[in-house]
């Protein structure tokens, strides 16, 4: 009750404090670097991350890009050379005059290479850039290409792609923000008892929300999908934390006439309801930690740090808040909307061999489409943002008229002899899908030396100690068949040259494949072991945290298995991210009723009255919390473009409502069959427990 008190005393300390403190936690949001590049999440220690260090040192080139340039003559196209050249951090430019004079024929070119390079309409020119692919200098390179080229020319890789993302989250983010803000508030205006609480609530959180994004600024970095959820993840899974506040204050307002004292008190009952309840949706965002493909790790520091603060935000700014503006409030009461779940309540008990049937039924289908919908995600960025992106334009470009999809680059040992890398380039060419391997031996025959080519083209495609080979392939990314490929093109690189290197987005993707098929299941496990043991401290159980975890993985199953069933793919993080965010987040609800019905079985209701007590009395509650989460995301899902970000929060948006569903239907189910087991198995529950008296059992479930 100290702390309790010492907050209440000094309430308009507390919001001085707070408002001081965003002053310098917008400075740090505003200066936190986003990243967009997914793939520079891969461990650093991958042989793919490694050539791509590797390629900016020794060539100091990082980013790589293709032009497409349609219906200029030569000259023209030599002029937008020039002008590309003079982008900062554009490191070199390769087309046909890096190797001859313009004014001699292109024919003169090996016919494999002009082929490649050129169609009647239109040519390619390659760029490189000195700073790598998500970079800002990168970037900047980018958008200045633009400006030059005209709408004759095409921008593709995957430096144009992070480039176009990060336009379009960067126009879409505040709206996703205002949009969560304004539909959570209606709910809340709706399902509370009151119409000032909700504002109150959000501009709380909001402070909350600004201090963990400005907190972030220590971390030097965060990801695109961090920045564009966090603060409605933020807002969904905290809003609960106020509603325990306001209820508990309102409840000893009734019981103490001095208002600072029923906050005092208030606040030292919210506090441990807040903690139980905020420690299994912490655990949920730790376990993205210990994913290999570091976006989890990034998300779930940043979530878990979140929780926290909106925890502390909750039992300090808060009460100071409502305290200050209590007379507005009160006058704003109203009744809510949320029937009391009597009559529900009853009905469920009645059937529950019903709803324990149901949950049989749906195991089965349910977690095969799960199973399936994790082996049907897409991996591929590109897929993610309209098509009418300018990037996406360039690659289609590419694909449809040079059959390019995907361009790969190996880096070989300098000192290799010409003839064994004209034999490796050689069997390279004969692999599926390989449509040209380019490289010093291929711009001139075998019979043909090196010398002749100018200076500034051996100067781009060999150092000291290695040499740059382009592959074109026409396979997309992520595809199976490219996949195979580049397994293909590793062994015969490391025949001929065992510490040769194959870099690109093709062989990131494909390590990234690898890495998060990994990911799902550690996270997966490492989720579901600390929460339950999360549940068998707070029930002091070995039966409930089967039973609870049980109830929220079904639920997560028919989440993540509807995808399969509508013909619908995800984004690769879906199953990952929501596996554990739906758990941690909504494992509460099924705390919630659990530990009323523990509490009413050790108090001697019998079996069927205690599971009806805790049922009728938690369901305006869950209905609340889940109803708050649904809405903070599912107008976000709407509304954005790119598809990783709505998917994301259509699958947060969906798990709410069906955990919800879930929790008041199957869960006393489950207590009303397994009732003998969990005594057995709760601490402190005994079968001789006596009885209360009738009256007061009556009053209970009255």
């Amino acid at each position: 009750m100290s702390f309790s008190r010492a907050v209440v005393k000094h309430k308009v300390l507390i919001l001085i404090i707070t408002l001081l403190l965003l002053i310098p936690s917008v400075f740090g949001y505003i200066n936190t670097r986003v990243n967009y590049d997914m793939l520079d999440y891969l461990p650093k220690d991958m042989e793919t991350v490694i050539g791509q260090d590797e390629l900016l040192n020794e060539f100091g080139k990082g980013a790589f890009s293709f032009i497409i340039v349609e219906n200029m003559t030569p000259l023209q196209v030599a002029d937008l050379k020039a002008e590309v050249e003079k982008v900062e951090h554009v490191e070199s430019v390769i087309w046909y005059d890096s190797i001859l004079d313009i004014s001699v024929p292109k024919e003169m070119l090996p016919k494999k290479v002009y082929d490649a390079f050129n169609t009647d309409h239109s040519t390619i020119m390659a760029v490189f850039f000195d700073s790598s692919t998500s970079s800002d200098d990168t970037m900047q390179a980018i958008a200045s290409i633009r400006k030059i080229a005209d709408k004759q020319c095409f921008v593709s890789g995957m430096s144009a792609l992070v480039t176009d993302l990060k336009d379009l989250c960067e126009k879409e983010e505040p709206i996703y923000v205002g949009i969560a803000v304004v539909l959570a508030l209606l709910a809340m205006m709706l399902l509370l008892d009151s119409f000032l609480a909700p504002v109150v609530f959000i501009v709380s959180i909001g402070m909350m929300i600004v201090l963990n994004l400005g907190s972030n600024i220590f971390l030097g970095e965060t990801s695109y999908i961090t920045k564009a959820l966090s603060a409605v993840l933020q807002l969904a899974v905290t809003m609960d934390y106020s509603i325990f506040l306001w209820h508990s204050y309102n409840e000893q307002r009734e019981k103490i006439s001095d208002r600072d004292e029923a906050m005092a008190v208030a606040i030292c009952k919210t506090l441990s309801s807040v903690i139980g309840s905020s420690v299994t949706t912490v655990a949920g965002f730790i376990a993205l930690c210990f994913m290999s493909f570091t976006m989890g790790r990034d998300l779930g520091i940043v979530m878990a740090k979140g929780v926290i603060i909106g925890v502390i935000g909750c039992i300090t700014v808060l009460p100071s808040m409502i305290l200050v503006l209590d007379k507005p409030l009160q006058k704003s009461r109203h009744r809510s909307l949320i029937p009391s779940g009597g009559g529900i309540s009853r009905m469920i008990i009645k059937i529950f061999p019903v709803f324990l049937i149901l949950f049989a039924v749906l195991l089965v289908p349910a977690y095969y489409g799960y199973r399936e919908a994790n082996n049907e995600v897409y991996y591929v960025i590109s897929e993610s943002i309209p098509q009418d992106m300018p990037n996406v334009v360039a690659n289609n470009k590419l694909k449809q008229d040079f059959d390019m999809a995907t361009q790969h680059m190996v880096l070989t040992d300098a000192t290799l002899d010409p003839a064994v890398t004209r034999k490796m380039v050689s069997e390279m060419e004969q692999v599926d899908g390989v449509n040209y391997v380019l490289s010093l031996e291929s711009l001139v025959g075998s019979d043909v030396p090196q010398d002749i080519l100018p200076d500034k083209i051996t100067d781009i495609l060999k150092s000291d100690k290695r040499e740059l080979m382009l592959i074109n392939a026409k396979y997309g990314i992520a595809t199976d068949e490219l996949n195979a490929q580049i397994t293909e093109l590793n062994a015969i690189l490391k025949k001929y040259d065992p510490n040769g290197l194959l870099i690109g987005e093709g062989p990131c993707t494909k390590d990234l494949i690898d890495t998060t098929d990994v990911d799902f299941r550690v996270v997966t496990i490492v989720s579901v072991v600390l929460v339950f043991l999360i549940i068998a401290i707070v029930t002091r159980s070995f039966s409930l945290p089967f039973i609870l975890i049980s109830v929220i993985e079904l639920a997560i199953f028919i989440n993540l298995g509807i995808p399969h069933y509508t013909g619908q793919s995800m984004p690769f993080i879906g199953p990952i991210f929501i596996t554990t965010i739906q758990l941690g987040a909504t494992v509460d609800y099924a705390i919630l009723m659990t530990t009323r019905y523990k509490e009413e079985r050790m108090l001697g209701l019998e079996r069927r009255d205690a599971v009806l007590t805790a049922l009728r009395t938690s369901i305006p509650s869950i209905i609340v919390s889940g109803t708050g989460l649904f809405a903070a995301t599912i107008g976000v899902a709407v509304y954005s473009n790119v598809d990783m970000i709505s998917s994301m929060c259509v699958l947060l948006a969906r798990g709410a409502l069906i955990s919800m569903l879930m929790v008041i239907f199957v869960l006393p189910s489950m207590l009303m069959a397994f009732d003998g087991l969990i005594r057995r198995t709760t601490f402190g529950m005994s079968k001789d427990n006596k009885n209360r008296p009738s009256e007061i059992g009556k009053e209970q479930i009255s």
